[in-house]
């Protein structure tokens, strides 16, 4: 590659990118250097200075110099250790000695680089001042355990977008000046700042991520629901992906004992994940306790299930499950015949088959890992903080740490989303009327189609339209003005500048898509201005667009724009496995006749949550595979003992076959669909230093024949009546599905019916607690009435992660609908 130099790090001679940092460089070549503030994906912040190198005989900073061609590293020398030294011994300064109870104890890094320096006398002093806990959101921050280092700050910032977080200053005594003096300047210089700063926290802003725990090096920022329960060495990790959304972000759960009474069982005290590698959502961080705590087999149960499958006309399922279970169910209508019902993944599966038809290719050509390192990147049809926060993170990622630009296109006004690139200096936020997908998506057509089909070009050049405006321009003109001489009395001639406003008629060319959203000619100049020099392009398009009443015509239009602009595509899958549903299983309407339900109300139900007729594993309870959105087979492991029977066991006696475990299906996996004959066992699933995800494989796409038939741009729209509201098929940020809203963090707050802007609930007369009637789809619900602080608007949304939620009965399958609302 021509971007790569070769340089020398101690000695040894390596390879990389040019205009990489060397204290990335150095990791990806397994060279040890300290560094307590910085996180790999995001920006240096030069907090702890313990990152000091030598390059061509100068001290820099290995967090924030670049590497340049044949660079001579040193990243120990004699004053380096002395700096070092020194840091560490300021870090140490008034930190409380509670290591024993302290959570992080045991993989602090505090701790660990106090060890590694042995730091083992203390040469500074300075009073300590009182700094109380403080409780967050799903967390506590400690300030005294607090050591500034911003991983907190940063990680809010430049991967999770919300920036809830900052340095805040803090009443301290001043350091003794003859430590400046005394001291290496970088411990000065550090320790300087420590002494002034705390953490402060915008709740408005925050998600309750959890990210900022998982970045904390040392015991400042802990989950309250954690804090005190468990050693960390004395937890056992089981890697895993998060079940909740199809990210299916890498994560541990960590289990051990329920109790010294109940040493036999064992049960999830947190999860974690990996920060310098992967991003986790605060349903995977905290919804982790779903398990079904079945103590026994019931054979009887297990043999009217056998009957229930065997005479079963639909099988219905939603798409938590495994690609394993999905094969199973497969092979079960295969054999019986039965319909399987899944709307989720037929509307998904059904949005894949006419992508392809113009884009040429069975699957979408991205993956959120290239939305993350995109510089210009659109979103259209996704509630992208609450239906895939990851999705979020990675539109922030391109704008914030590229130094991108993006428009974010939604009906529902986002506060949060409006945080990403301070608040639109580099994004813009297009809050349109509902059903303006398919003029959104021919706009992109528009300003970025490059030899698009003919008939295609036709249609946009219809739609153009040259227009006047009046222009207004202030004009500055030299003017010879006669004027009286006071000494001699004499006319004489001066000449002067003049401003003047002239008003000219200019022509400018507009496009109806434009309008269609609610914009002007502007915003055609504001994409160009965002334009300059961007070079990699992405478009993530969501559920609005699967679930629209024109859904094929929006599929048609999103594959042309995969093959005629430069912009790769990304087809949000809504469920934890949507995608591998989509993929794996053929997927019909319901019909008449008995039905089986896996997690779904039907005849006869099978139950991860003990609620059915007989109960199987939740997803913490099964090895298994996920495909997710990034298109990777991604393995998960069982963190919890189930006791009752599985899916497999059910398949054996209906398909008269013996295969002893689940995962023995990892390997049958169809080829034709793009899967690969490897085993569960031979899945890779970790990080490496050199920044790459070894987790599964990439399922195939394949090239099919195209078609470049698409429909106009629909004209209907959402028209409200007196008393209507546009309402929003969504849930809150963290609750997923039946299985969030049971796992006791969300639980005790669980808050489900109908959500609003703060101004709109004032302009109903509501208050907290009230109850709603909402009437449409002849339906009359009456819901909680709930303020949400992170929207904007009129538009109102409607949780429906219970299960089995009546709120469904007031959507058809499009995601917007119109309500009258009115209090109880």
């Amino acid at each position: 590659m021509s971007d790569m130099i070769t340089l020398t790090i101690d000695g040894k001679v390596v390879e990389a990118k040019d205009g990489e940092s060397i204290l990335n460089v150095a990791r990806a070549n397994n060279v040890f250097v300290p560094a307590v503030c910085y996180l790999t994906r995001c920006s240096p912040t030069l907090a702890c200075r313990l990152c000091l190198v030598e390059a061509d005989g100068k001290q820099v900073y290995g967090c924030n110099t670049k590497v340049k061609a044949d660079m001579n590293i040193s990243t120990l020398t004699p004053n380096i250790a002395l700096e070092r030294r020194a840091i560490m011994e300021v870090y140490d300064v008034n930190h409380p000695l509670q290591c024993g109870v302290c959570d992080q104890s045991g993989e602090c890094e505090l701790q660990n680089y106090s060890l590694y320096m042995k730091v083992d006398s203390q040469s500074y002093s300075i009073k300590d001042i009182h700094r109380p806990t403080q409780h967050w959101g799903v967390m506590n921050y400690d300030p005294a355990l607090c050591i500034v280092c911003e991983r907190c700050v940063t990680v809010c910032e430049d991967m999770v977008g919300s920036n809830a977080l900052d340095t805040v200053k803090r009443d301290s005594d001043n350091i003794d000046k003859v430590f400046k003096d005394e001291m290496p300047k970088d411990a000065y210089a550090m320790w300087n700042k420590l002494n002034k700063s705390l953490i402060g926290y915008d709740a408005d802003a925050c998600t309750n991520c959890g990210e900022c725990i998982s970045a904390c090096p040392v015991g400042a920022l802990v989950s309250h629901d954690f804090q005190y329960t468990s050693n960390a060495w004395e937890l056992k990790k089981i890697p895993a992906a998060n079940p909740h959304s199809s990210d299916c972000a890498f994560m541990y759960y960590e289990i051990k004992h329920d109790s010294i009474d109940n040493h036999k069982t064992k049960r999830i005290y947190r999860v974690t994940n990996e920060p310098h590698y992967s991003t986790l959502n605060g349903a995977g961080r905290f919804a982790y306790d779903f398990e079904n705590k079945v103590q026994s087999k019931d054979k009887t149960k297990f043999e009217k299930a056998v009957e229930a499958f065997k005479n079963a006309k639909n099988i219905k399922f939603n798409s938590f499950i495994t690609n394993e279970e999905a094969l199973i169910l497969q092979k079960i209508s295969e054999f019986t015949g039965a319909k399987l019902v899944n709307e989720d993944a037929r509307r998904y599966q059904d949005f894949l088959k006419n992508y392809s038809k113009t884009s040429g290719q069975t699957l979408y050509s991205s993956k959120l890992a290239d939305v993350h390192n995109s510089n210009f990147v659109i979103s259209v049809g996704a509630y992208l903080k609450s239906d895939l926060p990851n999705a979020r993170y990675a539109f922030n990622n391109s704008v914030v740490m590229n130094k991108g630009a993006g428009l974010y296109f939604h009906p529902v006004a986002d506060p949060v989303m409006e945080k990403i690139g301070k608040i639109g200096k580099t994004t813009d936020f297009i809050y349109h009327a509902p059903m303006a997908e398919e003029s959104i998506l021919y706009f992109i057509l528009y300003k970025f189609g490059k030899n698009l089909p003919a008939e295609v070009q036709a249609y946009i050049d219809s739609k153009k339209e040259t227009k006047t405006k009046t222009v207004t321009e202030v004009v500055k003109e030299n003017v010879v003005e006669m004027v009286v001489d006071e000494a001699t009395g004499e006319e004489k001639e001066v000449k002067k500048v003049v401003s003047k406003n002239v008003s000219t008629e200019v022509s400018y060319e507009m496009v109806s898509f434009v309008e269609d959203f609610g914009r002007d000619e502007k915003f055609l100049d504001l994409v160009d201005e965002m334009l300059a020099k961007k070079d990699a392009f992405s478009l993530m398009v969501g559920e609005d667009l699967i679930t629209h009443p024109n859904a094929e015509n929006l599929a048609k239009l999103c594959g042309l724009i995969d093959a005629y602009t430069d912009f790769n595509v990304v087809i949000i899958p809504s469920q934890t496995n949507t995608l591998g549903v989509a993929q794996i299983c053929t997927l019909s309407r319901e019909v008449d006749g008995f039905s089986v339900g896996y997690n779904i109300k039907a005849d006869f139900e099978l139950s991860a949550l003990g609620d059915g007729d007989l109960d199987i594993p939740a997803l913490n309870q099964q090895e298994g595979t996920f495909t997710n959105i990034d298109k990777k087979v991604i393995p998960t492991n069982a963190a919890l003992e189930f006791k009752g029977y599985t899916l497999n066991e059910v398949a054996n006696e209906v398909l008269a076959c013996d295969v002893e475990y689940t995962i023995d299906y990892t390997v049958k996996l169809p080829i034709n669909k793009g899967y690969k004959t490897v085993k569960f066992d031979d899945l890779p699933n970790h990080f490496g230093n050199d920044q790459v995800e070894y987790r599964g494989y990439e399922i195939n796409s394949f090239e099919v024949l195209k078609e470049e038939s698409v429909k106009e741009a629909s004209d209907e729209r959402l028209v409200l009546e007196e008393n209507e509201i546009v309402i929003y098929k969504a849930n809150p940020i963290n609750q997923f599905n039946e299985f969030t809203s049971v796992s006791h963090e969300f639980k005790e707050k669980l808050q489900d019916g109908i959500f609003f802007s703060k101004e709109s609930f004032e302009n109903l007369a509501l208050v907290e607690g009230d109850k709603v009637k909402v009437v449409t789809n002849n339906q009359e619900l009456e819901l909680n009435a709930y303020v949400d602080i992170q929207i904007k608007g009129n538009i109102a949304y409607v949780s429906t992660f219970m299960k089995n939620s009546p709120s469904n009965a007031l959507f058809n399958t499009y995601r917007f609908n119109k309500a009258k609302v009115a209090k109880v």
